[in-house]
């Protein structure tokens, strides 16, 4: 049996003006998630109710197989967090933040804590104030990475980077995952950045879930299919139909449920297949993102 880093369970948080609705995900062992939303999607939330620091209003979220309502203090042992803006002392050196982080927790590995000071070209006498964001953010996983946490939860920790060191992270937390059983759970609009190093996937959009699941299985479903459709062919029904576009006799069919079979019924139909395209993540986050809100927005059928 797989075991679970992240179990989320029909979780709800509500605001005023912003709901969490009904989220269920699971994140396995020794496998990087990539959470995708646009920005004010829920993310942030989600990762707070994760790490503890909000309780929800229903559902359950279970971390290292402990409940963090009920064992969050054991949970936290194992886990490391990086955020997007997480406060540093801006005129306290960099070793003297490593030093303070040392006394808190119950292991660190000051051996590989030097391997990444030199691979991030980092100083312990460099204070906090005289580094870039990307040194920032280097120095913040070097500090998280350097406990050897079971669980490795980073919060848009690419954001503001400039592609040098975006790639050297991101080479980094690819690293890290040689380690099978440790788990990444990685927040980002960047799609390009959770295609590259994801196992996993988990959109979300307006406190919704939009899908979770494996992330080659889930882009092999996904296909941009260009037909020629004569006027007596009737297309046949797909349950996966993300977006239909029409100009005379030229459709463009956008689906999340492509399979041979699906292809050869649309010739069978009495339509020309004349192209079938593979979608990178971003088309099919926007694809998918788009259906949904369509779906959404359908007024309910009357009785």
């Amino acid at each position: 049996m797989t075991s679970l880093a992240i179990t989320v369970e029909k979780v709800g948080k509500r605001y005023p003006f912003f709901e969490l609705q009904n989220l269920s995900f699971t994140l396995e062992e020794g496998q990087i998630m990539g959470f995708v939303g646009p920005n004010g999607a829920g993310k942030t939330t989600t990762i707070r109710l994760i790490m503890g620091l909000l309780q929800p209003d229903a559902g359950s979220v279970s971390v290292l197989g402990r409940s963090m309502k009920a064992a969050q203090a054991e949970a936290k042992r194992d886990i490391a967090y990086v955020a997007d803006g997480m406060g540093l002392h801006a005129n306290a050196t960099l070793g003297w933040h490593i030093d303070f982080v040392r006394a808190m927790v119950p292991y660190w590995d000051k051996s590989y804590a030097e391997q990444l000071l030199k691979r991030f070209n980092l100083h312990l006498a460099q204070p906090i104030k005289n580094l870039s964001t990307g040194e920032r953010t280097k120095a913040l996983l070097l500090m998280a990475l350097s406990r050897r946490p079971k669980l490795l939860v980073l919060d848009e920790p690419t954001t503001g980077l400039d592609p040098v060191a975006r790639h050297e992270i991101l080479a980094e937390l690819t690293d890290v995952m040689l380690d099978d059983s440790r788990s990444v759970l990685f927040s980002s609009h960047n799609t390009r950045d959770v295609e590259q190093i994801s196992d996993q996937i988990t959109f979300i959009d307006r406190g919704h879930l939009i899908e979770s699941s494996d992330k080659d299985s889930f882009m092999e479903r996904w296909r941009r299919i260009q037909l020629d459709v004569p006027e007596a062919a009737k297309l046949p029904p797909d349950t996966g139909l993300a977006s239909i576009v029409s100009s005379g006799r030229s459709t463009v069919i956008t689906t999340g449920n492509w399979s041979p079979a699906l292809e050869q019924a649309y010739r069978d139909s009495g339509a020309v297949v004349r192209d079938v395209q593979r979608m990178n993540l971003e088309e099919i986050f926007v694809a998918s993102v788009m259906s949904k809100r369509r779906e959404l927005e359908k007024p309910e059928a009357t009785a």
